[in-house]
């Protein structure tokens, strides 16, 4: 359960319905995850979160689903099941395969072994390893 609950469209405040409805709009849905009705306690939160997420994960040099799949990498990493499970459908319906998200888990489980022994190993940087162009920026 939410700490605060959810808060439904019918009950959002028109600062709130606005966000919903763009939501909605941007996702061709015609429905709210409770993500978005948790954090809808906070209305400058729910804005700026839902700004900023639609902004980072729209086309960009990145296609949709590549997005999608670092977003359930990083939530298997962080322990976050409701991420796991929204983006894992998001990538599914992005053309994510039964084979992708075996191979996409068993990267995850790598990354996350080998980051390990190089952080308990302090293994320090290899010099073929400075970008070719700089620090991105």
């Amino acid at each position: 359960m939410s700490t605060f609950g959810l808060i439904e469209y019918n009950d959002a405040s028109p600062e709130v319905r606005a966000i919903y409805d763009d939501i909605m709009t941007t996702r061709k849905t015609d429905w709210i995850n409770n993500f978005w009705k948790a954090i809808a306690h906070d209305p400058a939160t729910l804005k700026r979160t839902w700004e900023s997420i639609k902004e980072i994960m729209a086309p960009g040099a990145l296609d949709p689903l590549t997005k999608e799949l670092i977003y359930v990498a990083v939530s298997v990493t962080n322990n976050c099941n409701y991420c796991i499970a929204s983006h894992t459908a998001s990538a599914v319906k992005k053309g994510m395969t039964t084979a992708m998200f075996k191979e996409l888990q068993a990267v995850i489980g790598m990354a996350n072994e080998t980051n390990k022994l190089v952080t308990g190993y302090q293994v320090a940087i290899d010099e073929q390893f400075n970008l070719p162009f700089g620090t991105p920026k």
